[in-house]
């Protein structure tokens, strides 16, 4: 029987590929040994069409890379049967890679694990808010271009160690696919089973700052992110008004996560209006917070924080004074001059969903959660991690003040 393409009833092929008339010529050519170039010239293509022709299809059965018409076209017709086995599903090393990153469980800082909640997969797109699973989460464009630092391509195995972020996906969303389960879809920023934009929600400020404290009249420096210790911050809602502090370094994306707790007399009895605060993330608990985390930091870390305009800051210019890092606020309505803050709030709701009770989580949870995006490759720090940026920084400034008094 011949080929189904050679057939009369056949369909002519995409110009896009070479037929089997142009494989009978290339064969030809070659055979008169004439060039790459002559060759494409002579059918109208291009030369990488006929170098990787040739490269691909020769016959290897005589030991040599001899081209004839027939054998580059039966390589042809094979390489193009579908459905193929994808990449994961035959690579064990490759897929133990991707499914350790995307779902491996996180770890405290004494390195215990940490299950999280339990989260049964429903395998739907919404439902009522609930807990989400906690993993990994590094996401499958993370996963991929980690792939070239890890195995840079010195060994044979190192080679093997490539797949790009859409089969990644596809190997999740698409039936049949075979390597990943899609109950792995949990772990993925959004959660859902189906690919679908997400939407963004707006950001709320209330205008209570005086002119010299605004974003204008931040230092220059850290419009440019040339020099660490300009950070970001904002807070993160729960049910019943729990709340966590987030505060992200503008140079190396470094998260850190601040407690709040709820303080005595909270839930005990109807809210008094006009009392205190007692959720926790009051001017006076988020003022604490602020200074007792950030004092942690060497001196050349605390250069400037930057807020919206919530009422939780109205304690700020006492933040300057007790940890020494002045506080600029932004334009009303504009998260977008917090772009760094606002992008790691995205990604922490992989961990703290919308809906749940963020009071929940000690600590140590909290510790946990921002040692692990420490840890994930950023595509804007050159797939380093911020943990990574941050040594870079603090090491080079050390070797500096070294240098200096030497």
């Amino acid at each position: 029987m011949p080929p189904s393409h050679l057939s009369v009833w056949a369909k002519p092929l995409s110009g896009r590929y070479l037929s089997f008339a142009e494989r009978e010529e290339i064969a030809l050519l070659r055979a008169q040994g004439y060039g790459v170039r002559h060759i494409a010239r002579s059918l109208h293509r291009a030369p990488s069409t006929i170098s990787r022709e040739l490269r691909r299809n020769a016959a290897t059965r005589s030991g040599g890379l001899e081209y004839r018409a027939t054998a580059a076209q039966w390589h042809a017709d094979r390489s193009a049967r579908r459905p193929k086995p994808s990449k994961l599903a035959t690579n064990e090393a490759l897929r133990g890679y991707v499914q350790d990153r995307l779902a491996g469980l996180i770890t405290r800082p004494d390195g215990t694990l940490i299950e999280g909640p339990r989260v049964a997969w429903k395998g739907r797109r919404h439902g009522p808010r609930q807990p989400r699973r906690w993993a990994s989460a590094w996401s499958p464009e993370q996963i991929a271009h980690r792939l070239r630092i890890d195995y840079p391509g010195d060994g044979s195995e190192d080679t093997t160690m490539r797949i790009s972020h859409e089969a990644i996906y596809q190997t999740l969303y698409v039936q049949g696919r075979g390597a990943l389960c899609r109950e792995l879809t949990a772990c993925l920023r959004t959660g859902r089973a189906l690919r679908v934009p997400r939407a963004r929600s707006a950001g709320r400020g209330k205008s209570f700052v005086t002119p010299e404290v605004m974003i204008s009249e931040r230092p220059a420096e850290a419009a440019d992110r040339a020099v660490p210790g300009h950070w970001e911050g904002d807070l993160i809602l729960g049910l019943n008004r729990s709340a966590i502090g987030t505060l992200v370094e503008r140079t190396t994306r470094f998260t850190m996560l601040l407690h709040l707790p709820p303080m005595p007399g909270h839930g005990e009895g109807p809210r008094a209006k006009n009392g205190p605060p007692l959720a926790g993330h009051g001017a006076e608990a988020v003022r604490d917070a602020i200074a007792r985390t950030i004092t942690t930091l060497p001196a050349q870390l605390r250069r400037s924080l930057t807020w919206d305009q919530g009422a939780e800051m109205a304690r700020h210019a006492e933040i300057k004074v007790d940890g020494g890092l002045p506080v600029y606020f932004c334009e009303p309505h504009s998260p977008w001059q917090r772009a760094t803050n606002e992008n790691t709030n995205g990604l922490l709701r992989q961990y703290f969903p919308k809906g749940t009770d963020l009071s929940l989580h000690e600590p140590d949870d909290l510790n946990a959660v921002a040692a692990a995006l420490n840890a994930r490759p950023r595509k804007t720090l050159g797939w380093r991690t911020p943990a990574e940026a941050l040594d870079a920084h603090l090491i080079a400034a050390q070797d500096g003040r070294v240098a200096t008094t030497g």
